[in-house]
C-alpha cells in the first residue's frame, strides 16, 4: 500500500474519531480536505463521512452536496451509501420524486447488499402514489433478491395485495417461494398468509362445485356438502355476510333434496334436540318485531 494511501486512511480514522467524540467541525475539516482532492483514493469514503457530519451539524444542503460528490464517484460501496443517505433524507421530507430517483440510483450502482432496501423503498413510494403496478413490480424485485428479512417482508406485502385482488393461487406461490429462502424471517406470519390463501382457494373450489351442480345437476348430498363447507369456511376469512347468504341459498334451494340436506347440516350446530330450520330461518334471516 502506497504511503499516501496509508496517510489517507489514517486521516479518515482521525476524522471518524473526532466525529464520534462530538468534535464535528474538526471532523468536517478533515473530510472536506480529502473530498477536495480529486486524486484522493479515499475521496468517496471521505465524502460520505462529510455528508454524515454535516447532517449532524444541521447543514442539510451541504450534506446533500457531499453525498452527491460520493455518488458521482461510482464507488460500489460508498456511492451506494451516499445514494441511500440522499434517498432517506428525501423520504423524511416527503420529497417522493427525489427519493425515488435516489433509490433508483442505488439500483443502478448494483451493489447487492443495498438492493433489497432500495426495491422495498420504491415499493413504498409507489404505494403512496397509488401506482399499484409499480409497487407490485418493486415488491417482486425485492423478493427476487432472496434476502431473508426484506424478501420475507416483500412476500408478505405482495401476498396481501394478491389476496385482496382475488388471486390466492398466485399469493400462495409467492409465499412458498419466500419460505424456500434459507433463514427466511417471519416464517410464522408467512405460513399464516399461506393458510389464508389456501382458505380462499378452498372457497373458490366449493363455490365452483355448487355452481357446477346448478348447471349440470349433481347428487344432493354432494351439493349440500359443498354449500356447507363454503358457508363454514367463509367466516374464517371474515366474510360472515357471504356465509349467511350461502346458507340462505342452500335452505331455499330449488331441489328439495338439497335443501333438506342443508337443513340437516345446519341443524347440527344446535344439538340433537334442535328444531330443523325451514327456508328463511337460517343465519342471516331477518327477525320481525
Amino acid at each position: 500500500m502506497a504511503a499516501h494511501e496509508v496517510e489517507s486512511g489514517r486521516r479518515i480514522d482521525d476524522a471518524r474519531r473526532l466525529a464520534e467524540s462530538g468534535e464535528l467541525e474538526a471532523a468536517a475539516e478533515i473530510f472536506a480536505e480529502l473530498v477536495a482532492d480529486d486524486g484522493e483514493a479515499d475521496r468517496a469514503q471521505a465524502a460520505v463521512g462529510l455528508a454524515l457530519v454535516l447532517e449532524q451539524r444541521g447543514d442539510v444542503a451541504g450534506a446533500r452536496a457531499a453525498a452527491r460528490a460520493a455518488l458521482a464517484t461510482g464507488h460500489p460501496e460508498f456511492a451506494a451509501q451516499a445514494a441511500c443517505h440522499l434517498a432517506r433524507g428525501f423520504e423524511r421530507e416527503d420529497l417522493g420524486d427525489q427519493a425515488r430517483a435516489a433509490w433508483q440510483a442505488v439500483i443502478g450502482i448494483g451493489t447487492p447488499a443495498y438492493l433489497p432496501a432500495a426495491h422495498m423503498a420504491l415499493a413504498r413510494i409507489a404505494a403512496r402514489r397509488g401506482d399499484d403496478a409499480e409497487a407490485e413490480a418493486a415488491l417482486r424485485a425485492a423478493l427476487a433478491t432472496r434476502d431473508p428479512l426484506v424478501g420475507s417482508r416483500a412476500a408478505q406485502a405482495l401476498a396481501e395485495r394478491l389476496l385482496g385482488d382475488g388471486e390466492p393461487g398466485e399469493a400462495a406461490d409467492v409465499i412458498l417461494g419466500a419460505l424456500e429462502v434459507p433463514g427466511a424471517a417471519d416464517a410464522g406470519r408467512l405460513r399464516v398468509l399461506l393458510g389464508m390463501a389456501h382458505l380462499d382457494m378452498a372457497c373458490g373450489e366449493f363455490a365452483a362445485s355448487v355452481e357446477g351442480a346448478v348447471e349440470g345437476g349433481g347428487d344432493a348430498d354432494g351439493t349440500a356438502l359443498a354449500i356447507e363447507l363454503l358457508a363454514r369456511t367463509l367466516p374464517l376469512r371474515g366474510r360472515d355476510e357471504d356465509a349467511d347468504a350461502v346458507w340462505e341459498y342452500g335452505l331455499s334451494h330449488p331441489d328439495e333434496a338439497v335443501a333438506a340436506q342443508v337443513r340437516l347440516r345446519l341443524a347440527r350446530d344446535e344439538g340433537p334436540h334442535a328444531a330443523v330450520p325451514r327456508a328463511g330461518e337460517g343465519p342471516g334471516a331477518g327477525d320481525e318485531g
